[in-house]
């Protein structure tokens, strides 16, 4: 397991540091009676860690090579199921569901940094069946998970994670704890779904199309970067959304909290009820 490769085309970067491991272990707290989804265990470093708890885990991993190495590895282990499969595209709510009816799962994952906000998408989209996730993830990725409004880290996965999870910074991992050695600095962020939303944003996919539209062009307005992705036909409705939402439409979109976009989201829906408001388009 040791002397297999790591692949730059799928963005592998083994984790080797004990240390970072034992931390990981810490964050995740894996009980004998939890479900655990380890999302590409790579060569089972963290899962032969995860697993010895007793909990059920599912590992899931999309490079075949490694497939026969991680059987191998778990064969004895009753606990322990190996899948093969892409978690951008794997049925993510039909595969937990079906190990475990009406469980919380608890999720472990070194993240391909090319694929992890995709993949952040992928878990926003069940949030409702996790306990805790403890993700791996490039530093700059996470300082825009916790990055307050207005600073340029602020983007559009900040307000829409932050709509649903808790999220936390846990620590920094340095290059030299993978093999081979990356050429950026990586950090541990730990989420914890909410009971309930955060805020009150009138309909969930809408919101979600608002608030890219607002950081689908940052050099622009929020009024101008709204009015180009469609979300008015007539410029004085748009206009008078973000004025009863006690919105400037001078202003851009990462100077907006959450609570404002939600706001800005219930103004809208309720102009498009009413007809006040112009078609939205999808981004």
């Amino acid at each position: 397991m040791e002397k297999m490769r790591a692949k730059k085309s799928l963005g592998q970067n083994f984790l080797i540091d004990d240390n970072v491991l034992s931390r990981i272990v810490a964050c995740v707290a894996p009980e004998s009676g939890d479900h655990i989804l380890e999302v590409g265990p790579g060569r089972g470093a963290l899962s032969r860690m995860l697993a010895a708890s007793g909990a059920t885990f599912l590992a899931i991993e999309w490079d075949r090579d490694l497939l026969p190495l991680l059987n191998a590895e778990f064969a004895a282990s009753p606990n322990v199921e190996i899948g093969h499969g892409d978690i951008l595209r794997v049925d993510l709510r039909q595969l937990l569901s079906s190990r475990g009816p009406g469980r919380k799962w608890k999720v472990a994952a070194n993240l391909p940094y090319n694929i992890s906000s995709q993949v952040l998408f992928r878990f926003l989209e069940c949030g409702d069946l996790f306990e805790r996730l403890v993700l791996m993830l490039q530093k700059e990725v996470g300082d825009r998970l916790v990055a307050p409004a207005g600073c340029k880290d602020y983007g559009a996965l900040t307000v829409l994670l932050r709509l649903h999870f808790d999220i936390r910074k846990e620590f920094p991992v340095k290059p030299g704890s993978f093999r081979p050695i990356p050429k950026v600095d990586s950090a541990v962020l730990s989420f914890t779904p909410l009971e309930r939303p955060r805020a009150e944003v009138g309909d969930e996919d809408y919101f979600r199309r608002l608030v890219k539209g607002a950081f689908n062009q940052r050099r622009k307005t929020l009024l101008n970067s709204l009015r180009s992705a469609g979300f008015d036909a007539e410029d004085a409705s748009l206009s008078e959304a973000l004025a009863r939402s006690g919105i400037d439409g001078g202003r851009r979109g990462e100077t907006l909290s959450l609570d404002e976009f939600a706001a800005l989201s219930r103004e809208l829906l309720a102009g498009k009820t009413s007809g006040v408001t112009g078609a939205v388009c999808a981004i």
